[in-house]
């Protein structure tokens, strides 16, 4: 593999706000941070780490899940790593404050509109996945998901009493031209950089969002991506093909709320939550940087949280992900990417991933693995 030995790549600071959060997160964070230390021994990036507090840990401190000096440093510096949040310690707390809401002030405010979530089976996990290994193995596609609109965040909402006594809860679905076109064009773009094969996935047989949604991706790929072949389907049969035939898709484009739930889908099909990074996006600045926030799907996990048994894996993609995303480091990504793909193949597995004949590894063990294939790669 080649190194990033450039004056350039050497003396440039990149800058880069930790959040571990809640459950497992401060685990698996913790090595993202001896990858992030190994990059800087071998290959010479400078990185300056910065940490904070978010969700429940934050409201322990604070009262609040995301505090305003977090918020401004996430807003200062290059990318953002989060670890996770939630947990049923806070379940009780008011809903505005719950953890959960500073993942959603986050993607707000720093403006992340676009959520990739790629959904990849190492060769050596076809096996752990619940599908049969013949419709897995070799799976490799991506989802787009908008992350700034649609039912999460449309007005009116909330919950009002009745006359009769009785309760009604109200969410809005909305979306604009603006809030379809730049999600979109990420997504035809990802899917022009693979295989030129996009899929745009809504529900415009019964809702008006999903009709406009569906007008305003055909516009855009005949405006500007006539080189990208497009295709629709409804969210339902998007659902039941991604369990029957997922090697038919490659790029994936669909809203907030259809987005959160295929995509979970599509995680189960590689094997393991445990295994699924994502990368947030906001808009290109002038100099073509955006805004970032990295994050592993699985969640806080709770149940499993400081018994040294969480898979780091999803986390690590994630910081391949910035490595790529953020800062254009291709080559130390596919070193991340190579180690990790190397240690499965060597049998390795933590709990989630666990297989007949496997060796089953702690979470340290798992980062300690994927630090000696990291010097053999790069020997």
């Amino acid at each position: 593999m080649a190194k990033t030995t450039g004056k350039e790549a050497m003396t440039t600071e990149r800058t880069v706000l930790i959040l571990p959060g809640d459950g497992i997160g401060p685990e698996v964070c913790r090595q993202v941070r001896r990858v992030i230390d190994w990059l800087g021994r071998t290959q010479g990036l400078v990185f300056k780490l910065e940490d904070g507090l978010v969700g429940g840990a934050s409201i322990d401190q604070h009262g609040v899940p995301l505090t305003e000096e977090t918020m401004q440093r996430a807003l200062a510096v290059d990318a953002v790593l989060l670890g996770a949040v939630g947990g049923p310690k806070w379940d009780d707390v008011d809903f505005d404050i719950r953890p959960e809401a500073a993942l959603l002030r986050l993607r707000s405010e720093l403006g992340l509109f676009a959520n990739i979530r790629p959904a990849k089976v190492f060769p050596a996990l076809a096996d752990a996945s619940t599908l049969k290994p013949d419709v897995v193995a070799g799976l490799d596609i991506v989802i787009v998901r908008e992350l700034t609109g649609g039912i999460y965040f449309g007005e009116p909402r909330g919950i009002s009493e009745l006359p009769d006594g009785g309760r009604r809860g109200v969410n809005t679905q909305v979306y604009t031209t603006d809030e379809i076109r730049r999600v979109a064009a990420i997504a035809f773009e990802t899917a022009a950089a693979r295989s030129g094969r996009l899929c745009s996935v809504e529900k415009a047989n019964v809702m008006e969002s999903g009709r406009l949604w569906r007008e305003e991706v055909t516009r855009l790929q005949a405006e500007s991506y006539p080189s990208v072949e497009l295709t629709h389907m409804y969210a339902d049969n998007c659902a039941m093909q991604l369990v029957r035939n997922p090697k038919q898709f490659d790029v994936i484009v669909t809203d907030n709320l259809f987005g959160d739930m295929l995509s979970d889908e599509a995680a189960m099909l590689t094997g393991s939550l445990g295994m699924l990074p994502s990368a947030s996006l906001g808009e290109a600045d002038r100099a073509g940087h955006r805004r970032a926030m990295y994050e592993p799907v699985h969640g806080s996990a709770p149940d499993i949280a400081g018994r040294d048994i969480a898979n780091p894996i999803a986390m690590l993609l994630s910081l391949a992900m910035m490595l790529r995303h953020s800062f254009a480091l291709h080559d130390q990504a596919d070193l991340l990417e190579g180690a990790i793909d190397n240690v499965l193949s060597g049998g390795m597995r933590t709990q989630d991933i666990m297989g007949p004949g496997m060796a089953r590894v702690s979470t340290g063990v798992m980062g300690d693995s994927i630090m000696r294939a990291l010097d053999k790669l790069n020997a």
